[in-house]
């Protein structure tokens, strides 16, 4: 039996308070406080914390504690749990929904109200207590504790949880909070961009000049597509679409900066050496993956034209006072935007300037179209066409 005292929760409130203002991760901070409860004779067995982040891929993060283990084990919790009788005979959701604590003895006989007691009790643990971590603005998350001592937890350990718990609930908001601003901000602008704008670019007009190989696509006979299917699967083709060209994007080093209807707008560096061939095997696999990914029937319906240019833009805040876009602008950018209009006059998918062309050394998988005056530019330029294997 633990022997807990004033002096005990004072040491860990100040820790709390004071200790942790350096560290970020919460996973670790969940797995101190754990070691210190153990060391001020809290004879934790087990330990777990389930934050909510609504991240557009999951819902959420499962930070469990085992004693023992030099590290916790940390885990991403997907949407589609909360439908599952996993979470519906949980404790979890009990707590959730009520946003009261819940203590029960497992090593019992009969039936157990949830699968999860059983699966403790058959692990060895004694006793479980689930509380809520409740954050502001209504926002409540979960952590739970075990122990395998035989008498189970005694009730000064269980005021103890109590007592400490609303600190850690202020610790973790500010946490949880700063990884959902980090989440929003990649999920809208961009990893790229998110860092600028949380280094402080976050005033109008405040940017870098960068130079950068461009990319622009957009969808052909997307109109047409939206008057003849159904509202839902039209969003899903789109959102197919844009899986298909995003990803090879993204694992490729671009950044894409904004979706514009059935179009988009990303950017390859330059720093990175090898930007503009990237660039281009991002294309590539794109083109490959359309018939693979959502069928020939699809491909041969849903066509596209992408402009490429290579040049120097302007990368940072623009707009109103109070709505700002964190993009790129230009006189590179036009052209690449040019040169994905041209694409249906020359009934090419992918247009390249010869700029391009001879920074990345590709005129051998290029098509010369010959030279094209385009809309905004005085002289005419020579325009390349890429060349794509056929869908098959």
């Amino acid at each position: 039996m633990s022997v807990l005292d004033d002096r005990d929760h004072e040491a860990i409130a100040r820790w709390l308070l004071a200790g942790v203002h350096e560290e970020s991760d919460l996973a670790e901070i969940f797995t101190q406080l754990c070691n210190r409860l153990v060391d001020f004779g809290v004879d934790l067995s087990r330990a777990s914390l389930h934050i909510l982040l609504h991240h557009p891929q999951w819902l959420g993060t499962r930070i469990l504690w085992a004693r023992g283990r030099s590290t916790p084990d940390v885990q991403t919790v997907g949407y589609e749990v909360q439908a599952t009788d996993v979470f519906l005979k949980s404790p979890f959701r009990v707590v959730l929904s009520t946003g009261v604590a819940i203590r029960q003895k497992l090593q019992i006989h009969g039936p157990h109200p949830f699968p999860l007691y059983e699966e403790l009790r058959q692990e060895g643990h004694v006793e479980y207590t689930a509380w809520p971590i409740d954050h502001t603005q209504g926002k409540r998350h979960l952590a739970t504790f075990s122990t395998d001592r035989p008498s189970g937890f005694d009730d000064g350990e269980i005021a103890f949880l109590r007592e400490i718990l609303p600190l850690f609930s202020l610790v973790s908001e500010i946490r949880v909070k700063n990884q959902l601003a980090r989440t929003l901000l990649e999920t809208y602008v961009g990893p790229h961009a998110s860092e600028q704008i949380l280094d402080g670019a976050t005033t109008r007009g405040s940017g870098v000049s960068i130079n950068a190989a461009i990319m622009i696509c957009d969808l052909r006979g997307f109109t047409k597509l939206s008057d003849r299917r159904p509202r839902d699967e039209v969003i899903f083709i789109l959102n197919q679409y844009f899986d298909t060209v995003a990803g090879p994007i993204e694992r490729h080093g671009g950044e894409i900066l904004k979706f514009i209807g059935d179009g988009l707008l990303a950017v390859f560096p330059l720093e990175e050496p090898r930007a503009c061939e990237n660039l281009l095997q991002a294309v590539f696999e794109a083109h490959e993956a359309i018939a693979v990914d959502q069928g020939r029937a699809l491909a041969d319906e849903l066509r596209y034209g992408t402009g490429i240019h290579v040049g120097e833009v302007m990368y940072g805040n623009i707009g109103s006072m109070k709505r700002l876009d964190f993009t790129v602008i230009g006189p590179a950018v036009n052209l690449a935007s040019r040169l994905e209009n041209l694409t249906k006059e020359l009934q090419r998918p992918v247009l390249i300037s010869s700029e391009f062309v001879r920074l990345a050394g590709c005129a051998h998988r290029t098509e010369c179209m010959g030279w094209h005056h385009l809309r905004g530019f005085e002289e005419p330029m020579e325009v390349h066409a890429l060349r794509l294997p056929p869908h098959t």
